[in-house]
């Protein structure tokens, strides 16, 4: 069961990343234009972002299973639908058909670990997942660069999502025999109003964060995002009062209740913006800022992403007897690693020798993988088993808004200081300043996790 689930998520790790390093190949051949090559990765993670919380409460009411099983089928046909699209509005509709079933899948690999693991067997279970969401994240972009580039059966690009069929078809097979169905024990029914305020909310928030900094944060980027802040608090207010009417409502407010709950969500919102500023700003610091080729560059990728597994591979180990100490330690090995890199970028500037660059990512890599597994323990574990999918579905959503909030925060704090097309030392101190923000944000995260449970405490 657990190879199954986590075989889903290694799929929706990789093809939320592995589009960036084809992006230029597809706009050769599909004639795409500027908008629509944005709007190609952007589908998918927008339409992800949005139904993640719904796509969680549909597993509660109907079916962990069932939901998992129809997500996997949907999200094996886009992706067959993004193999033969003949145009760019076509690859973008498909990529947004993509990210649909991507929210109906993922939600349900969390919440079925969470009601089929207790104690240390669960944490082992969420370190398993951090691991493989790590390895997806970082080998994405690798694995784009190696499927076009090797031109299978003349396919080009169109092998990055073709490679989901013979996966996806297996996945769905194995779950009808091994994954288990669970559901709320008492169903209720839906809430369309709930559902409805709560995309378009999201949407108003993730489209100009997702946007916006590519056009200069223009005045109506900030109106929607007023606009999504209110319709949010709307969608609050609705759910309290759906809440004492019949219990029907979207999301079961009684999870934030959780200190475990609330304080890591928060602390995974944040976790989101680290990722989505340093990841980004990383790799135009070796490409950009040092000179490295794609194909250079791979190495540093790969060692960030063995840092990772074996980050989760520890929190997995330790998690379930040291709580909350591993994740935190997690987040001050990433932050100490990256001050020391911070003076040695900013000394050595582009004369930084690749091995220098490359291989403090192992310890940066290792303490995202400490985050992100011990993370997921800690908050989900602490979650009753008929809220798990809402609870799994809120927990992805802040992932996705984080990192939408921390692309649109390096619009900021790097892309001001190193414009678009920038090389050299312009993008080596920019890097070097966006740093120090990284680090921050890890301080806030570190405090956050203080609310989670702590070592001999029961969970």
């Amino acid at each position: 069961m657990l190879v199954v689930v986590l075989i889903a998520e290694l799929m929706n790790a990789l093809d939320g990343s592995i589009v960036h390093t084809a992006l230029p190949a597809i706009q050769t051949d599909t004639g795409a234009s500027s908008a629509a090559v944005q709007w190609i990765p952007a589908a998918y993670t927008l339409t992800f972002a949005l139904a993640l919380i719904t796509g969680g409460r549909l597993g509660d009411l109907f079916g962990r299973k069932r939901v998992f099983l129809t997500g996997t089928v949907l999200f094996t046909l886009a992706s067959l639908l993004c193999g033969i699209a003949t145009g760019p509005e076509f690859l973008v509709a498909a990529r947004a058909l993509q990210g649909a079933g991507a929210a109906a899948m993922v939600p349900q690999v969390m919440a079925t670990i969470a009601v089929t693991f207790q104690g240390e067997a669960q944490a082992k279970a969420f370190g398993m997942y951090g691991m493989i969401m790590s390895l997806g994240g970082v080998l994405g972009p690798v694995l784009g660069a190696v499927l076009t580039s090797a031109d299978i059966a003349g396919l080009g690009w169109r092998a990055i999502f073709l490679i989901n069929l013979p996966i996806g078809l297996a996945t769905v097979l194995f779950a009808l025999r091994f994954l288990p169905e669970s559901r709320e024990r008492q169903a209720r029914r839906l809430d369309p109003l709930g559902m409805l305020l709560s995309s378009t909310g999201l949407l108003l928030l993730a489209y100009p964060l997702t946007m916006g900094g590519e056009q200069h944060w223009p005045a109506w980027s900030f109106v929607l995002l007023v606009a999504g802040a209110l319709t949010l608090a709307a969608f609050v207010v609705q759910q309290r009062a759906k809440t004492r009417k019949n219990g029907s409502a979207l999301v079961a407010l009684s999870l934030f209740r959780s200190r475990a709950f609330a304080g890591g969500l928060a602390a995974q919102l944040v976790f989101g913006l680290v990722s989505g500023v340093f990841l980004l700003t990383w790799v135009l610091f070796m490409q950009s800022g040092l000179g490295l080729t794609p194909g250079q560059f791979a190495p540093a990728s790969v060692a960030i992403s063995i840092g990772g597994m074996a980050g989760a591979m520890l929190a997995s180990k330790w998690a379930g007897t040291h709580m909350r100490r591993v994740p935190q330690a997690g987040a001050v090995l990433i932050a100490a690693t990256l001050a020391g890199y911070q003076v040695l970028v900013s000394a050595q500037q582009t004369g930084t020798p690749f091995a220098a660059a490359a291989a403090p990512m192992v310890l940066v890599g290792a303490g995202f993988g400490m985050v992100g597994a011990g993370l997921a323990g800690l908050t989900l574990g602490q979650v009753g088993h008929e809220d798990a999918g809402s609870a799994a579905g809120l927990f992805n959503t802040a992932m996705q808004l984080g990192t939408a909030l921390g692309i649109a925060t390096a619009s900021l704090v790097f892309f001001d200081h190193a414009p678009a097309g920038s090389h050299g030392t312009t993008v080596t101190e920019a890097f070097a300043g966006s740093v120090w923000y990284v680090v921050a944000a890890l301080a806030v995260m570190w405090a956050l996790m203080f609310r989670l449970p702590k070592p001999g405490k029961p969970a």
